[in-house]
Protein backbone atom coordinates (compact mmCIF):
# COMPACT_ATOMS: atom_id res chain seq x y z
CA UNK A 1 0.00 0.00 0.00
CA UNK A 2 1.59 3.57 -1.19
CA UNK A 3 2.23 5.71 2.35
CA UNK A 4 -0.16 8.29 1.36
CA UNK A 5 -3.74 6.22 0.95
CA UNK A 6 -4.23 6.24 4.69
CA UNK A 7 -3.22 9.78 5.30
CA UNK A 8 -5.97 10.64 2.47
CA UNK A 9 -8.65 8.45 3.79
CA UNK A 10 -8.35 9.85 7.30
CA UNK A 11 -8.42 13.28 5.73
CA UNK A 12 -11.18 12.73 3.26
CA UNK A 13 -12.94 11.42 6.40
CA UNK A 14 -12.43 14.19 8.68
CA UNK A 15 -13.14 16.89 6.05
CA UNK A 16 -16.52 17.81 6.83
CA UNK A 17 -15.34 18.38 10.85
CA UNK A 18 -12.96 21.23 8.57
CA UNK A 19 -15.80 23.02 7.28
CA UNK A 20 -19.00 22.50 9.45
CA UNK A 21 -19.73 21.76 12.78
CA UNK A 22 -23.04 21.34 14.86
CA UNK A 23 -24.04 24.12 17.41
CA UNK A 24 -26.50 23.47 20.25
CA UNK A 25 -28.72 26.36 20.94
CA UNK A 26 -28.80 27.98 24.78
CA UNK A 27 -30.70 30.03 26.21
CA UNK A 28 -34.41 32.20 24.14
CA UNK A 29 -32.44 35.35 23.32
CA UNK A 30 -33.04 33.77 19.53
CA UNK A 31 -36.30 33.38 19.66
CA UNK A 32 -38.49 32.77 17.85
CA UNK A 33 -35.85 31.97 15.09
CA UNK A 34 -33.89 29.31 17.30
CA UNK A 35 -35.13 27.86 20.63
CA UNK A 36 -33.39 26.37 23.59
CA UNK A 37 -31.70 23.09 22.82
CA UNK A 38 -32.00 23.23 19.33
CA UNK A 39 -29.14 21.88 17.13
CA UNK A 40 -28.02 23.88 14.52
CA UNK A 41 -24.92 23.35 12.09
CA UNK A 42 -22.39 26.24 11.59
CA UNK A 43 -20.07 26.86 9.03
CA UNK A 44 -16.44 27.96 10.61
CA UNK A 45 -15.49 31.26 9.94
CA UNK A 46 -12.68 30.71 7.71
CA UNK A 47 -15.65 29.02 4.93
CA UNK A 48 -18.16 31.15 5.85
CA UNK A 49 -17.77 34.11 3.68
CA UNK A 50 -17.82 37.69 5.15
CA UNK A 51 -20.68 38.77 7.73
CA UNK A 52 -23.38 40.02 6.24
CA UNK A 53 -26.76 41.83 7.75
CA UNK A 54 -29.20 39.10 8.87
CA UNK A 55 -26.84 36.33 8.99
CA UNK A 56 -26.90 34.12 12.42
CA UNK A 57 -23.21 33.66 13.48
CA UNK A 58 -21.88 31.77 16.76
CA UNK A 59 -19.88 34.62 18.77
CA UNK A 60 -17.38 34.78 21.47
CA UNK A 61 -19.08 37.61 23.58
CA UNK A 62 -17.72 38.69 26.94
CA UNK A 63 -19.63 36.34 28.43
CA UNK A 64 -19.00 33.14 26.44
CA UNK A 65 -19.85 31.73 22.77
CA UNK A 66 -23.65 32.56 22.19
CA UNK A 67 -25.71 32.78 18.66
CA UNK A 68 -26.68 36.13 17.58
CA UNK A 69 -27.84 38.46 14.50
CA UNK A 70 -25.18 40.35 12.30
CA UNK A 71 -27.61 43.86 12.75
CA UNK A 72 -24.66 46.13 12.44
CA UNK A 73 -21.12 46.17 10.03
CA UNK A 74 -18.27 47.94 9.74
CA UNK A 75 -18.26 51.95 9.30
CA UNK A 76 -21.95 51.93 10.30
CA UNK A 77 -23.53 54.23 12.82
CA UNK A 78 -26.52 52.17 14.72
CA UNK A 79 -29.15 53.62 16.67
CA UNK A 80 -31.77 51.65 18.81
CA UNK A 81 -34.70 54.18 19.42
CA UNK A 82 -38.31 53.55 20.17
CA UNK A 83 -37.97 49.81 19.91
CA UNK A 84 -36.28 50.30 16.13
CA UNK A 85 -33.63 49.60 15.08
CA UNK A 86 -31.40 52.69 12.79
CA UNK A 87 -28.94 52.05 10.23
CA UNK A 88 -27.17 55.27 8.98
CA UNK A 89 -30.71 56.76 10.11
CA UNK A 90 -32.55 54.70 7.66
CA UNK A 91 -35.14 51.97 10.00
CA UNK A 92 -34.01 48.23 9.40
CA UNK A 93 -36.90 46.19 9.09
CA UNK A 94 -36.67 43.78 11.24
CA UNK A 95 -39.38 40.78 10.44
CA UNK A 96 -37.47 38.06 12.49
CA UNK A 97 -37.62 40.06 15.70
CA UNK A 98 -40.98 38.96 17.41
CA UNK A 99 -40.94 41.37 20.75
CA UNK A 100 -38.41 44.21 21.00
CA UNK A 101 -37.84 46.56 24.10
CA UNK A 102 -37.34 50.24 24.07
CA UNK A 103 -33.29 50.52 25.15
CA UNK A 104 -32.43 53.34 23.16
CA UNK A 105 -28.73 53.42 22.48
CA UNK A 106 -26.24 54.47 19.74
CA UNK A 107 -22.78 52.30 18.34
CA UNK A 108 -20.28 53.07 16.03
CA UNK A 109 -18.97 49.80 14.31
CA UNK A 110 -15.81 51.03 13.27
CA UNK A 111 -14.04 47.73 11.96
CA UNK A 112 -16.49 45.92 14.20
CA UNK A 113 -20.25 43.77 13.69
CA UNK A 114 -22.99 44.45 16.13
CA UNK A 115 -24.85 41.09 17.07
CA UNK A 116 -28.35 41.23 18.83
CA UNK A 117 -30.30 38.67 19.70
CA UNK A 118 -34.16 38.36 18.15
CA UNK A 119 -35.77 37.87 21.28
CA UNK A 120 -34.82 41.56 22.28
CA UNK A 121 -36.12 41.67 25.98
CA UNK A 122 -34.11 38.17 26.72
CA UNK A 123 -31.10 38.83 24.96
CA UNK A 124 -27.54 40.09 26.02
CA UNK A 125 -26.35 41.07 23.14
CA UNK A 126 -24.27 43.78 21.60
CA UNK A 127 -26.63 46.81 22.87
CA UNK A 128 -24.20 45.84 26.63
CA UNK A 129 -21.20 44.72 24.90
CA UNK A 130 -20.72 46.91 21.70
CA UNK A 131 -19.29 46.20 18.19
CA UNK A 132 -17.34 42.78 18.02
CA UNK A 133 -14.12 42.11 16.15
CA UNK A 134 -14.30 40.38 13.07
CA UNK A 135 -12.06 37.76 14.92
CA UNK A 136 -15.06 37.22 17.65
CA UNK A 137 -17.37 35.57 14.81
CA UNK A 138 -16.66 32.06 15.21
CA UNK A 139 -18.97 30.38 12.60
CA UNK A 140 -21.74 31.52 10.54
CA UNK A 141 -25.06 29.24 11.33
CA UNK A 142 -26.81 27.68 8.52
CA UNK A 143 -29.82 26.09 7.70
CA UNK A 144 -30.74 23.25 6.19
Amino acid sequence: MKPWVPIAALALALSPIAVIHPVQVSGRSMEPALQDGELVWALWAWCGGPPERGQLWLVQGPEGMSVKRAVGLPNERIEAKDGEILINGSRLNEPYVRSSDHLDGAWDCGNGYLMLGDNRPQSHDGRAWGPLSKSALKSRVVSF
